[in-house]
């Protein structure tokens, strides 16, 4: 059940599935339209005739497309796909789950299935009574599945309300909500994992794997979005230091243009009221006009060797002031 789900949420892509997973891969058609779909590559043409050749050409097709991927397929041959051998195909579809579903798990350099049980700790550690060590035993209750849904999309599931005395309430809970909310098709039935002392270690792990693909997928939108977000900030700040450039620059002209003519006059009346008030207001220009004006072209100059910096940094163009404001530094 749980392979004929994995490989039915592919090939529904193309518009079409499988009821019976040891007779509808036979001929080999369904077989290499499930690899194309999976891959998104072409597989070479197949055979469209009914013989037991063409169809053992079709499934080679196959073999010879996942052996490319770097798979060994040991054991598996196209007659025994051909003949309808449960096991060999169940093996073969496993082996196709591992290179396209599991194997490009990647967390922190371990093996896809340490990595992906690695994943299902740290996403499920704060919650209560769930402990996460296997592929079978870790999942009867439902409560990890549940975890998974309420650490990702918390609007799914009031995990608070779930009790470990209801395993089979938990489970039809989780696949609900994943089958109706993130597109996870049901691969497992809940009465067979709390009936089975072991629960099948492959279909828990393929159907754990879609949890991972369909919320590391969101996490890595999330991620783009946020460093589009972070671009946009850096962006908003640097056009901000250029406007506060340009307006501080434009003040700080405006003062030097009416203080020069002020300076350069050397007229009084010629007495010696006349030369003290000029002193008066010499002195009081130093003790107070003057210092505000030389800490404001300080703040230029540091603003201006920010935002350059600041610019370096996300390898954007220097910034150029309006022509006449450019600041000495």
């Amino acid at each position: 059940q749980t392979f004929t789900a994995w490989c039915n949420s592919h090939l529904r892509k193309a518009g079409t599935g499988i009821d019976n997973i040891e007779e509808d891969f036979r001929n080999g058609l369904k077989l290499m339209l499930l690899l194309e779909v999976i891959s998104g590559e072409t597989l070479p043409k197949p055979d469209r005739g009914k013989m037991r050749f063409h169809k053992i050409a079709n499934v080679n097709k196959a073999l010879d497309f996942i052996a490319s991927k770097g798979v060994k397929l040991v054991s598996i041959g196209a007659e025994e796909i051909v003949d309808g051998n449960l096991k060999m195909t169940l093996g073969m579809i496993w082996t196709i789950i591992l290179r396209f579903a599991i194997q490009d798990i990647s967390v922190e350099e371990m093996t896809a299935k340490e990595g992906l049980l690695l994943w299902c700790q740290r996403k499920t550690a704060p919650y209560k009574n769930v402990n996460v060590q296997n592929f079978h035993l870790s999942f009867k209750d439902g409560l990890a599945f549940c975890a998974l849904i309420h650490r990702h999309r918390p609007d799914l599931i009031d995990y608070h309300k779930l009790s470990k005395d209801n395993p089979l309430e938990n489970l039809n809970t989780a696949f609900d909500v994943a089958e109706k909310y993130l597109d996870i098709p049901r691969m497992l039935d809940p009465d067979d994992l709390q009936n089975t002392a072991m629960p099948d270690e492959r279909a828990v792990m393929t159907y754990v794997s879609s949890y991972y693909h369909r919320f590391s997928g969101a996490q890595k939108a999330e991620t783009a979005a946020n460093r589009i977000c972070k671009v946009l900030k850096v962006n908003q700040e640097n056009e901000r230091l250029m406007e506060e450039y340009e307006r501080l620059a434009s003040d700080l002209l405006e003062w030097i243009r009416r203080t020069m003519p002020w300076l350069a006059s050397r007229q009084t009346d010629n007495s010696l009221a006349g030369v003290q008030k000029k002193l008066e207001e010499y002195r009081t220009y130093r003790r107070k006009h003057k210092p505000p004006r030389v800490e404001q072209k300080a703040k230029l100059e540091t603003n201006f060797n920010t935002l350059q910096t600041k610019l370096r940094l996300s390898n954007r163009p220097a910034y150029m002031p309006t022509e006449g404001k450019m600041v000495s530094v």
